[in-house]
């Protein structure tokens, strides 16, 4: 449905009543929509014009505006209805890093009440209680995001600990089990030895009493070491699965310094509109570089990975590429064929021709259970097509020489950006970064930066 800012709004009757009003008409109908609201047009134009919406109207179509001005279309409504409560879903994807920083300043002077759902850190920390959602339940942390993830580690030490000393006890409880039973063997050799001695009234009552010490002693130990069994499958059941994933690459087979990618002077345009940069653009890619690529949204920076990898073809200007290889990981991580099951698409990387069950046992290691391989692609969250595509590239054993890297955050959990950053930070080979989210991009090592937002008639210190 193609909606205008002032219907995505719930403005759009006040608008018009006041519209019809400001035009002579005195219809109480219209009087009683705009309920002496008599601001409410410039409150709309205030609000679009404070988070960068200039050139937007009420009669704007929604579908013309990129995600990141639709989410700042919404956010402004915040400002118009004033609200008491306030419910963001991931209120800062799409955002570039200016107007997250007007999002983290709203939010810091923001007096309503906040629920957010985010996996934004930065924005999270601005916050004061944090809840949790997990298998076991909801639980309340009483402070930011740090306060919040500081506790999780003692928590997860804790059962490290826990988990250890349980199977301590279970190994004490099995070896103090054999004990008793060979104490128990010993006594009943010793006793056939010693049984004629005692008069035949007393040898059964003595077998009887033997054998039901023997029985209780058994059944003591064997309550002990299930009740140990039951509290360590517990404990495990709590580790968080994220913590037992581990992806490694080998090291890409490049020589460090090797000119991977030089583009000399490059322009683009799409059809017959104007070229995408004031001056044209100069940049080098070199073997075991990690360079983030910034701008504000619409400078054009999906784009230029694209043309840096021959995806599309400059304007005007040249580019050289050396031989290496390379995946792309988009933020909804179109890699991954959304037709194909999902055990399908492991097959499709199984190149080194593994048996089945080491397939299968990659695909559980990474977290997929049985029941979720005939799950089609599609169906897949933003984390599972990312550990989907990380295990099919272990499966296939190829370590790319450069990784690109196209907002891949956005609709990941912070549990799968733990996984991507430890392995992104893990790999030995060239990154190129585009992300507005700063402590992702501090954590991968992206410390050269090429700024799409400078004249471009200036080459980029990469520094």
């Amino acid at each position: 449905m193609n909606r205008t800012v002032a219907e995505a709004l719930d403005v759009d009757a006040k608008l018009q009543a006041l519209e019809a009003i400001m035009r002579g008409s005195v219809a109480q109908e219209d009087y009683d929509t705009l309920s002496d609201d008599w601001t409410i047009e410039a409150r709309c134009r205030e609000a679009l014009d404070y988070w960068g919406l200039k050139s937007a109207t009420p009669r704007s179509s929604m579908d013309g505006l990129s995600g990141g001005e639709r989410t700042k279309v919404f956010l402004a409504g915040i400002q118009i209805h004033e609200p008491e409560i306030i419910l963001m879903d991931e209120p800062s994807n799409h955002l570039d890093a200016a107007s997250r920083e007007w999002l983290y300043r709203f939010i810091g002077d923001c007096a309503a009440t906040l629920v957010v759902v985010s996996h934004d850190r930065t924005l999270l920390d601005l916050l004061t209680l944090t809840y949790e959602l997990s298998e076991q339940g909801i639980r309340q942390y009483g402070g930011n995001y740090t306060f919040y993830a500081a506790q999780r580690m003692l928590e997860d030490d804790a059962l490290e600990d826990a988990i250890h000393g349980e199977e301590k006890a279970l190994r004490s409880a099995r070896r103090q089990a054999q004990e008793v039973r060979e104490r128990q063997e010993k006594r009943q050799s010793k006793g056939q030895k010693n049984k004629m001695e005692v008069p035949r009234a007393l040898r059964k009552q003595l077998t009887n009493s033997a054998e039901n010490t023997a029985a209780r002693l058994q059944d003591k130990h064997a309550e002990r070491i299930a009740d140990s069994k039951g509290k360590l499958v517990d404990l495990r059941n709590k580790q968080r699965a994220s913590r037992e994933l581990k992806i490694d690459f080998d090291c890409s087979a490049l020589h460090v310094g090797k000119l991977l990618i030089e583009a000399r002077q490059i322009s683009f345009a799409y059809s017959l509109s104007e070229p995408l940069w004031n001056e044209p653009i100069d940049f080098r890619l070199y073997s075991n570089d990690r360079i983030r690529i910034t701008g504000d949204n619409g400078r054009g920076k999906t784009t230029l990975i694209n043309l840096l990898l021959g995806r599309l073809t400059p304007t005007h200007g040249e580019i050289h590429r050396a031989d290496f290889s390379y995946i792309y990981l988009d933020q909804n991580y179109t890699c991954v064929d959304a037709e194909c099951a999902v055990v399908e698409l492991a097959e499709q990387y199984n190149t080194k021709h593994l048996p089945e069950h080491e397939v299968k046992l990659r695909l559980n290691r990474f977290l997929f259970p049985t029941d979720t391989w005939g799950k089609t692609c599609r169906a897949l969250s933003g984390g599972e097509k990312m550990r989907l595509y990380l295990c099919c590239l272990m499966i296939s054993n190829s370590t790319p020489d450069l990784i690109v890297l196209d907002e891949p955050t956005n609709n990941l959990d912070i549990a799968n950006m733990r996984i991507l950053t430890q392995t992104i930070r893990q790999y030995k080979g060239s990154i190129l970064v585009i992300s507005h989210d700063n402590r992702f991009v501090e954590e991968i090592g992206a410390a050269k930066v090429y700024d799409m937002g400078v004249d471009t008639n200036k080459t980029n210190d990469l520094a």
